[in-house]
Formats: C-alpha cells, sequence, structure tokens
C-alpha cells in the first residue's frame, strides 16, 4: 500500500432516477467486490410513487476487488454519485467500467476528497 492509499478507504455511492432492479444490479456488483455497510441479502426498494427514490451504500475499497466483474445488462442508464477520495473514487470507477459502459458526467474535486457523477449503461455485446 502507497501513502496515497489509505487503511479505510470508503466511496459513498448514490444511485437514484433508475428502476429498483438496475439499482440492485450495481450494488450487487460493487457488494460482490468490496466490503460495504450493506447486508448481502439487503436489496434496493422503491419507496412511493411520484417521488425519486435515492439509494446509497458505502464500500470500502482499500483492498484489492474481490471478484473480476464482468459485463451487466441495465435496462435504461443508470446515475452515480460517487464521492471519497481520489485513488478510492478511480478504484471504484475502475471496478464499475468493467461492467458496464461508464460516462463522466461531473466532478467536483476538493483538498481530500472528489465527486463524480456518472452514467452507467449496459456494455455493447461483442461484435464476433
Amino acid at each position: 500500500m502507497n501513502h496515497t492509499e489509505q487503511t479505510g478507504s470508503p466511496v459513498e455511492v448514490t444511485i437514484s432516477g433508475c428502476a429498483t432492479e438496475d439499482a440492485n444490479t450495481v450494488f450487487r456488483l460493487l457488494a460482490q467486490s468490496y466490503a460495504s455497510d450493506r447486508a448481502a441479502d439487503e436489496h434496493a426498494e422503491h419507496v412511493s410513487e411520484g417521488h425519486t427514490t435515492v439509494w446509497t451504500g458505502t464500500f470500502d475499497v482499500t483492498a484489492a476487488p474481490r471478484t473480476t466483474a464482468t459485463p451487466l445488462t441495465l435496462s435504461a442508464p443508470v446515475e452515480a454519485e460517487l464521492q471519497g477520495g481520489y485513488w478510492a473514487v478511480d478504484r471504484m470507477r475502475e471496478t464499475l467500467a468493467e461492467a458496464f459502459h461508464v460516462k463522466d458526467e461531473g466532478t467536483a474535486a476538493g483538498d481530500q476528497e472528489k465527486d463524480v457523477q456518472l452514467r452507467l449503461e449496459s456494455r455493447a455485446p461483442a461484435s464476433r
């Protein structure tokens, strides 16, 4: 571990404006990859009609991902916000990029951490 990697490198992930199944797909991938504050059997649930549902989870990316991600399918694009230390957010973005097509939608940077808005989409099937 180098000096830019800190013990306990949490990244807070916020997902909103998508189908419950898509939120579960993203959180399932992250929970398989990193330690989390979410229970292993916890599933995102839709709260109420007419209101935006926001799902959050905190993941410790200190250790290398426990699994290699494979491309996953989403029913529609998912907006995800990652907040944490520079190194930790970059590591999580790499993990997400293994499973989804990731588009950067915006970044806010501070001295110790950054906030990144991402758009996650299903990867196009590989052409043969």
